[in-house]
């Protein structure tokens, strides 16, 4: 059976792809840094497949976090098939307005985190010749006023992972990053409700990395842009 190890995955975007994963027989470990938000979770994935989740305490911006576990991922399954580099953050505002501890936050949880995510993962992914997914954003090709650390984050994830890839497809690893538009999350404090049913759901990236891990293995995509196919006045 496939194990998939999920960062930030107790809601939204991470949350959308454990519940497609576990409704597919897979089992998945999810971080997050939110006890409550963990129990939460596990609570829904239990509902769909019982005992195919493991819920972990964990924070993308201690390397020490993501050995750990991966080691608990490990333990419980004995193997690592996937990696889904998704937890992320955002401070918006000028460069005026923008502190040093927003940028930093950022910088450290969607670009170093994901570092980190690999570094710990890599071993136990060469093994079992898996697969790495990161969770960029459209903000990594297209910048915006008010985007400078987000922007920075999400443009170095784009060249991280694409470089990533050359590095480890030698070891038989396939890497992709997905980079979405508007998704329908609590990302940025927003609380998902009916007026965002135009914006891509948690679900659709869930079914678009399940498409990339059933697919032949001779072919990777390894960008993916996606976006809402009807957003409001188009």
């Amino acid at each position: 059976m496939k194990t998939a190890l999920i960062t930030g995955g107790s809601k939204g975007i991470g949350l959308g792809i454990a519940e497609i994963l576990v409704k597919n027989g897979w089992h998945v470990g999810i971080t997050g840094r939110n006890p409550k938000s963990i129990d939460e979770a596990m609570a829904k994935l239990n509902a769909i497949n019982k005992d195919h989740a493991l819920g972990l305490i964990a924070d993308v911006r201690k390397l020490d976090d993501q050995q750990t576990a991966v080691k608990k991922v490990l333990d419980t399954w004995g193997q690592l098939d996937v990696l889904v580099a998704n937890a992320g953050i955002g401070h918006f505002g000028s460069i005026e307005e923008m502190s040093a501890e927003q940028w930093h936050e950022t910088i450290d949880t969607n670009l170093t985190g994901v570092f980190y995510s690999i570094k710990a993962s890599l071993p136990a992914l060469k093994k079992s010749k898996g697969y790495i997914i990161t969770i960029a954003s459209l903000a990594g090709t297209n910048f915006f006023a008010g985007g400078s650390a987000y922007n920075a984050s999400k443009f170095g994830l784009v060249g991280f992972t694409q470089a990533v890839m050359m590095d480890v497809r030698a070891h038989g690893i396939k890497v992709s990053t997905i980079m979405p538009g508007s998704v329908a999350t609590y990302f940025n404090d927003h609380v998902p409700s009916p007026s965002d049913a135009w914006k891509i759901q948690p679900e659709d990236i869930g079914k678009l990395v399940l498409d990339l891990l059933t697919m032949n293995p001779r072919t990777l995509p390894s960008k993916i842009e996606v976006r809402p196919s009807m957003p409001p006045g188009k």
